[in-house]
């Protein structure tokens, strides 16, 4: 077995460029660099900064004001020290966020429990507004939904919460709660956000494959659920199809 040869030193440039970049990360850990001013070395630091809490202020503003000052700027700066952004992209940043949230961070004593929920419950706006996806199938805008395949938005999000993270407000007392957000683009390429009960959220969850009809899905709905009348739940869905199509999350009936 030939022995393992040992990687050649880095060049003095890039022993620079690291040692510089650490500090940026975490001036109060990591030295400064030798024969920078620490005046300057500031402006850096701060600019770096501030330009990587701006991009985040502008996604999640009500997790700053829950959070408030302090806890916002710890949790940054935790992100800013310990992360390693896999796109040089700004408006990834906060894709970059919470993925740090979802595996990399430990809330500390005094984050609230829902930290992560209400971030990402910010966080779904902007991936809907830049998403690039089209429907892949044409469909009938007025074909009957029952019979028919139903072609969902394909800019949507079929959400669940363990916390009302559309309710959440600074100094507002927030018990858990389970809650289905349905969240999609309209024809006017806005966001659209409303609650709905874990009986659509399941009929979307089953019509998303885009394989079941109206009619089939409601009644697998019905038999999950043991409804004592089929008839009646296929009834109420037929109605709560064309209601969703109304509102813009499903298209139409889809031609195949």
């Amino acid at each position: 077995m030939r022995p393992m040869q040992k990687s050649p030193p880095l060049p003095e440039f890039q022993r620079y460029q690291y040692a510089f970049t650490a500090h940026i990360r975490d001036p109060k850990a990591q030295p400064r660099p030798a024969g920078v001013e620490a005046r300057r070395m500031k402006i850096y630091t701060e600019l770096v900064y501030t330009n990587l809490e701006n991009f985040l202020l502008a996604c999640f503003p009500v997790l700053r004001k829950v959070l408030g000052t302090r806890k916002w700027s710890a949790l940054v700066r935790d992100f800013f020290r310990t992360h390693r952004s896999h796109t040089p992209y700004f408006r990834q940043i906060p894709d970059e966020f919470i993925q740090f949230l979802q595996n990399e961070w430990t809330p500390p004593a005094g984050y609230p429990p829902f930290t992560l929920a209400l971030a990402h419950y910010e966080w779904i706006e902007l991936v809907l507004s830049v998403s690039t996806r089209c429907a892949d199938r044409a469909c009938d805008p007025a074909g009957d939904l029952l019979d028919g395949v139903p072609l969902l938005n394909p800019v949507l999000a079929n959400l669940r919460y363990d916390w009302p993270v559309h309710r959440i407000a600074p100094r507002r007392k927030t018990q858990p709660v389970e809650t289905h957000l349905l969240v999609f683009r309209d024809v006017d390429d806005r966001v659209q956000f409303s609650e709905i009960n874990a009986f659509t959220a399941r009929l979307l969850g089953l019509l998303e494959p885009g394989t079941l009809s109206g009619h089939a899905a409601l009644e697998q709905v019905a038999d999950e659920s043991r409804h004592p009348d089929r008839a009646l739940v296929v009834q109420a869905g037929g109605a709560l199809l064309n209601d969703l199509r109304a509102q813009g999350a499903i298209f139409g009936r889809a031609l195949d």
